[in-house]
């Protein structure tokens, strides 16, 4: 599989989506957000996995939006700050409220520990991609020549110590959070061994 095998939404919703995100956040959690659709949307392709193109493309790109200063809330992890703006968007968009509800919920269960395909195929899908680009996770998943090939499209610009900065800034503020148990367990060590940063066309 190759980029150009990924479907990618050509809606306004999408174009808008990633006007947000660019406008927001840095240009390393913009090609974050950009490689975790991919990563999405390349498994879904090449595991017959039906999913809605549009609607994890809006959940990708807004799904850290919550980290950034201009929507971080004092008392809510950032996930939950970021489905509360991508309620907001879609409501903007014109989506009707069981559209804007799901996109809120794949952003929020993007750090669920795991997340039941069956279930929810886009927030399974996000949780998989963004445990790849973030911690290394399950990187065999993707073809090899796929991660090198996203990789120089969308280049890393220290995402690494910038999202370790993010995560331990939440975990102080918000000791409850998902980002302080991420930081709790080691999700530094596993960002910076991470195999996107290290060699991301080494076969696995």
């Amino acid at each position: 599989m190759r980029l150009a095998d990924v479907p990618h939404p050509s809606s306004s919703v999408a174009e808008q989506a990633l006007e947000v995100v660019t406008a927001y956040s840095s240009p390393a959690l913009v090609h974050h957000c950009r490689r975790s659709y991919v990563w999405a949307a390349a498994y879904g392709v090449a595991h017959g996995l039906e999913f809605d193109a549009e609607l994890l493309f809006v959940a990708a790109m807004l799904h850290d939006v919550g980290l950034v200063p201009a929507f971080d809330n004092h008392a809510l992890p950032f996930e939950h700050a970021g489905g509360h703006v991508a309620w907001v968007f879609g409501a903007g968009a014109g989506w009707p409220i069981d559209r804007r509800r799901r996109a809120a919920e794949i952003i929020v269960r993007h750090m669920w520990e795991s997340v039941d395909v069956d279930e929810d195929p886009e927030g399974y899908l996000l949780e998989i991609a963004t445990g790849l680009d973030i911690s290394g996770s399950r990187p065999q998943w993707w073809p090899a020549d796929l991660r090198a090939e996203v990789v120089a499209r969308f280049p890393r610009l220290g995402l690494a110590e910038e999202f370790t900065a993010c995560f331990a800034a939440e975990s102080a503020r918000k000791p409850e959070s998902s980002a302080a148990s991420a930081i709790a367990s080691g999700i530094a060590g596993r960002i910076a061994a991470n195999v996107l940063d290290v060699d991301p066309g080494r076969e696995l």
